[in-house]
């Protein structure tokens, strides 16, 4: 759907609707752009499951060539790529350009309640994410529901939330697909493995939007 506002002095804007994110209060995005076709580039259009996680950390599903134009205004350094796939061509050609790392750790996104998610996979995305070296960072699988989700949901068992609100945020991602061995995953795991990377943590306080925000660092042992 595309609305035409009045013509001024020969400018003519057009807004265009498209149907949003998780995170979008009517449902609605609505983004200025022109030609609606170079949609990658003329338009802001996110990731499905877009989300901020906290200052310089962000969650979705797979980013395409679509999503390119929302990508730049994050300025990301890294990219955590959850699936043991190869990244697609052309959005690992575009990350090469613009000098974006990718950190994959390939965790098998299997529906069969024997498949389990490695806890060495997670705990070396985690010290990925604890390094503000490697902020602005994407955190992402496939839809960025499960293997993204477990990894959220032990990030902020570091962060000391409570089981209650680490289990309402995987929910509200994953939905009607959320997966009991997913939240027992997330139940057991020990965030005491950790332990020589969060030794590893200095704090550092940097401004950020008019004001002071702690951020972590991860220094040299």
């Amino acid at each position: 759907m595309i609305l035409e506002a009045k013509e001024d002095d020969e400018i003519k804007e057009k807004i265009v609707l498209i149907s949003g994110g998780i995170n979008d209060r009517d449902g609605i995005s609505r983004f200025p752009g022109g030609d609606f076709n170079d949609v990658g580039k003329a338009f802001l259009l996110p990731p499905s499951n877009f989300a901020m996680v906290d200052n310089g950390i962000y969650r979705s599903g797979f980013p395409g060539t679509k999503n390119i134009g929302f990508l730049e205004t994050l300025n990301l350094r890294s990219i955590v790529y959850l699936c043991p796939e190869p990244y697609p061509d052309e959005m690992a050609a575009y990350v090469k350009s613009v000098g974006i790392q990718i950190f994959q750790f390939g965790i098998d996104g299997s529906k069969k309640p024997l498949v389990t998610i490695p806890n060495g996979s997670i705990m070396g995305a985690l010290r990925v994410l604890l390094d503000i070296r490697n902020h602005p960072v994407l955190v992402h699988c496939k839809r960025g529901k499960h293997r993204t989700g477990c990894l959220i949901g032990c990030f902020r068992k570091l962060q000391n939330w409570c089981l209650t609100a680490v289990f309402e945020e995987y929910m509200r991602f994953a939905g009607t697909k959320a997966r009991i061995s997913d939240l027992s995953f997330i139940e057991v795991f020990d965030v005491s493995c950790m332990t020589q990377c969060v030794l590893g943590i200095i704090y550092r306080y940097h401004g950020g939007c008019g004001s002071q925000a702690r951020r972590l660092s991860y220094g040299d042992l």
